[in-house]
């Protein structure tokens, strides 16, 4: 019997409360099977995550929980990454960057060092690369950049901060592994036009402090109680709030709280299920047939399911993916009154066969750089396989 290619999955999750984490765990999953299955090869998972208490939506996968006596035992981490075959680091999609406390950094940098020490060939899954603006998180940046086998940015931003902090890596610029999460598409109401507003909770309560720590310049909570009342007010439109994280325990962080809130202050409102699967949260805004989002992998759950959506960017993430699918319809971080951003979004409305077209044009962008992942990842997984004893 073929010995199971082990891969381990570092910052992912199985059971996350943010569905976005949990679409990049499936679809990177996904990918990886596929570039296994490419190469004859019995692809096995380990995933690697902070710890979490949701159910798990995820199967026959072993899981560890990083924590410091994890990362530090001899036993822990290091024992578990040397019966790895390769190592596949997604840093929980946007978090290799300085922008966060220096503890966190230090762990998502942690997972690298110590894979590169057991001598596992190291593979940053598309993510976002930065921002790094401080000298200590920088060079360690660096550090673990230089030494993988591959790096592969998300976005063009992503890919034009790697070639700056390490100029020699071999980096790919290709697309968010999302985008493959598989789902089941709804059909479409005959009689109504369904419009989803997925509300951040972190946004509507401006930020973990409450001090708008993403410096957004719109008012978020007015924009979309401005547009609750204009979309509501059209004939033949039905609202949906659409939430994406369910964490009763971070009540700052809930879309699910906020979209109760709202419910019971708008009746009328369609609120969406609870959903326990990122697949379940794809599956039902396929059904939409417009989507304003706050949550990047929701309007990503939309984008490639070919619903037109005006994302709302609080972090340059959004313009980066977005700006490199050659899609313009976003409300960016700065740069529009809370007014002028509704009207952008009913704008983009009337316009919705007009996002389609463009979001048809874009589907290309990714399945190429999808194509090119699968690819760049089977020839390392024959490599890694190659060098078994």
């Amino acid at each position: 019997m073929t010995k199971p290619f082990r891969i381990g999955l570092a910052w992912h999750s199985t059971r996350s409360s943010n569905l976005g984490v949990g679409a990049l765990t499936v679809g990177n999953m996904a990918l990886a099977s596929a570039a296994a299955m490419r190469v004859g090869l019995d692809a096995q998972f380990v995933v690697f995550s902070p710890r979490e208490t949701g159910p798990p939506y995820v199967e026959d996968v072993e899981t560890r929980v990083i924590d410091g006596r994890y990362m530090t035992s001899r036993k822990g981490f290091l024992a578990d990454v040397g019966n790895l075959d390769i190592m596949l680091d997604i840093g929980a999609g946007d978090s290799f960057t300085d922008i966060y406390p220096r503890k966190r950094f230090l762990y998502l940098w942690g997972t690298k060092a110590l894979t590169v020490a057991r001598s596992v060939p190291l593979i940053f899954s598309p993510q976002t690369i930065g921002p790094f603006t401080k000298v200590f998180e920088t060079r360690l940046a660096a550090w673990a950049l230089n030494r993988a086998a591959a790096v592969f940015a998300r976005d063009p931003l992503s890919f034009a901060a790697l070639k700056d902090l390490a100029p020699r890596a071999p980096g790919f610029q290709v697309i968010d592994v999302a985008f493959a999460l598989p789902f089941t598409a709804q059909p479409k109401a005959e009689e109504k036009v369904r419009v989803g507003l997925n509300i951040s909770g972190l946004l509507y309560n401006r930020g973990y402090s409450g001090g708008n720590e993403f410096g957004i310049e719109v008012d978020y909570r007015a924009l979309n109680h401005l547009l609750i009342e204009r979309f509501a007010a059209m004939p033949g439109v039905e609202v949906h709030l659409v939430g994406h994280v369910f964490a009763p325990n971070q009540p700052r962080d809930d879309d699910g709280a906020t979209a109760d809130a709202l419910a019971a202050q708008y009746p009328g409102l369609v609120r969406a299920p609870h959903f326990t699967t990122p697949g379940e949260a794809k599956s039902y805004i396929s059904g939409l047939d417009f989507l304003v989002g706050g949550r990047m992998h929701a309007t990503i759950a939309a984008y490639s399911s070919g619903v037109p959506v005006v994302p709302i960017s609080y972090s340059r993430k959004f313009e980066g993916l977005f700006g490199g699918l050659g899609y313009k319809w976003l409300v960016p971080v700065r740069g529009l009154s809370t007014e002028a951003a509704a009207d952008y979004v009913i704008d983009a409305f009337e316009r919705r066969a007009e996002l389609a077209t463009d979001i048809g044009k874009g589907l290309k962008v990714v399945e190429q750089g999808l194509e090119t992942y699968i690819a760049e990842l089977a020839m390392h997984f024959a490599a890694a396989a190659a060098r078994r004893p």
